[in-house]
């Protein structure tokens, strides 16, 4: 598949995003790393981690993923005798928990995690108590290969800074989805997902809190519902939460009578909420994948009328990571692996729909012909038809004080 090209900065006229802000995204994409030069050489570093047995603890929520990981695994076998073994996790958050305990019980070498997918606020934490190693991720070889003028989350995760303490690995952003032949003209900002929503009484919905995707749609609402957008990109503070959650708040409470089961209840994960879509009980999914639709389709787990679209004026976008702990076994091992999954092969193996559908970091004219030919394919069904604006993530530490007050107001 031709992986979608990366969407515009969105210009401050039309996103409220603060001069600092922007100047932070500008610097990060910009600046030469001063790591780079410093690292081991990468011939030491593959010669290490031979034999080495890679840990990674990643989410195991799709067939897709986990297919690919095991394709993963054993290339990085068969080429670089390193042993990819997948740790299916639900919540990175526990990863997180379980090397704050090994550093806490003074466990400073043979931790149990080697690798993680990673991004957030989980970064952040990670980061600030120390609990990664690097900078790593500018000295792997296929660094190179990173969209970091194009794609400035790849140097900025939720408004944190990267610091090569993490590694690019895929790209994503806040879509829906729809079938064509109920919905032709879906509603292409909050504003009409409310008139939407009252037109079509339960027949729309989010997913409970805090699950991810539960609480993008909330930081989604966030933003549209603040003009002014430049404390978003702060770390959150009690007065900040007041004042920019009144005008959420206020729209949540309008949208929600006109929910399914009347907004008392919501449904647990996105999976469910598409699969009431696929029943025809809803008339909207949402995903973080623009390809998810086309991946459904393709298994002929959703019809071929099924459309995609982001809203007009952008939706919340990111990067998601690669990092290593500060304490892990098989460093050498995971530096290999974040390698080759940074590699064009990986990475178009990744965009394919027929493999996962996940966007590649990588910029399409830094590679080669040969490379550049991957990801040369057909659309297919279900796939995002229209570019618009990627709007950055709040800041992190927004994250868990907006599901802790939507808990104590819709959580019943």
């Amino acid at each position: 598949m031709t992986p979608p090209v990366s969407p515009p900065l969105p210009h401050p006229a039309s996103s409220s995003w603060s001069r600092r802000s922007a100047l932070v995204v500008l610097a990060a994409s910009l600046t030469p790393p001063l790591w780079a030069q410093t690292a081991p050489a990468w011939n030491e570093i593959e010669q290490k981690a031979r034999g080495q047995t890679v840990y990674f603890n990643a989410w195991a929520g799709s067939q897709n993923i986990n297919a690919y990981l095991k394709w993963a695994g054993t290339e990085v076998q068969k080429r670089y005798g390193v042993t990819l073994d997948h740790v299916k996790i639900t919540d990175t958050a526990e990863v997180v928990k379980r090397v704050r305990n090994e550093k806490t019980a003074g466990k400073l070498s043979g931790g149990s995690v080697d690798l993680v997918w990673i991004n957030g606020e989980n970064f952040a934490t990670m980061k600030r108590e120390g609990l990664l190693f690097g900078p790593f991720s500018e000295s792997l070889p296929n660094f190179a290969f990173v969209d970091t003028k194009g794609k400035p989350t790849t140097r900025l995760d939720f408004s944190e800074p990267v610091e090569g303490l993490e590694a690019p690995w895929g790209m994503a952003q806040l879509t829906f989805f729809a079938d064509s032949k109920r919905v032709p003209s879906p509603p292409r900002s909050m504003k009409a997902l409310l008139s939407f929503a009252q037109a079509n009484p339960g027949r729309i919905t989010y997913p409970r809190l805090p699950d991810f995707h539960g609480t993008t749609f909330i930081k989604q609402a966030l933003l549209d519902t603040n003009p002014d957008r430049s404390a978003l990109y702060q770390p959150v503070t009690p007065e900040a939460l007041a004042k920019a959650g009144a005008p959420l708040w206020a729209f949540l409470d309008a949208l929600h009578p006109h929910l399914w089961r009347s907004g008392k209840q919501f449904p647990q994960n996105a999976a469910a909420v598409r699969q009431m879509m696929a029943d025809g009980e809803l008339l909207l999914a949402l995903t973080f994948n623009p390809n998810e639709a086309a991946n459904e389709i393709a298994a002929s787990r959703l019809p071929t009328s099924v459309t995609s679209y982001q809203f007009d004026s952008g939706t919340i976008g990111n990067t998601h990571f690669l990092a290593i702990p500060f304490n892990a076994s098989a460093k050498e091992g995971a530096q290999v692996l974040a390698n080759f999954l940074l590699s064009p092969e990986a990475q178009a193996r990744k965009a394919d729909i027929a493999q996962w559908g996940d966007p590649t970091v990588l910029a399409l004219d830094k590679l080669s012909a040969t490379d550049r030919a991957r990801f040369t394919a057909k659309p297919v069904p279900g796939q995002v038809a229209q570019v618009v604006p990627t709007l950055p993530e709040p800041h992190g530490s927004w994250v868990g004080a907006l599901e802790q007050e939507w808990l104590k107001r819709y959580g019943r």
